[in-house]
């Protein structure tokens, strides 16, 4: 009854199952300490890196460059604008009581009657329902 016996033929040798392969790294202090050390280094410029796009943006950047006249939002209408004014100011209500009771900004409501908002019929709707006024026109 002895101890242990290690079986013969034993390798006792480290075995390494998978090395590190090299990090890539866009930091220019680690490409040059590589290429002072004489490791291969390999640069690559990268076409539309961070885009979705996987097509050449030639065909849009024509369209831009056609394009003779400025492109710009619609913004609200006069008519709009004045008539936000007088329902709210027929129902005594300031720009911030309108806001809270529509459940905006008064930024917002500040926007729309100076006329530099971009209209949205969900607000439109709100402040109809609150003023108890038609603000849209009908387009005949």
């Amino acid at each position: 009854m002895g101890g242990f016996q290690a079986p013969s033929g034993q390798d006792w040798e480290p075995v390494v199952l998978s090395k590190r392969k090299p990090k890539a790294t866009s930091n220019k202090t680690d490409v040059n300490t590589a290429m002072r050390t004489g490791d291969s280094v390999e640069t690559v410029k990268k076409f539309n890196a961070g885009t979705n796009k996987k097509a050449a943006t030639d065909k849009d950047a024509r369209k831009l460059d056609d394009e003779t006249e400025a492109q710009r939002h619609e913004t609200v209408s006069f008519e709009l604008k004045r008539a936000i004014q007088q329902a709210r100011q027929a129902k005594k209500m300031t720009q911030k009581a309108l806001a809270q009771a529509i459940n905006e900004k008064q930024s917002v409501i500040n926007d729309y009657e100076q006329g530099k908002a971009i209209p949205t019929n969900q607000v439109i709707s709100k402040m109809e329902r609150v003023l108890g006024a038609k603000l849209r026109q009908r387009n005949k």
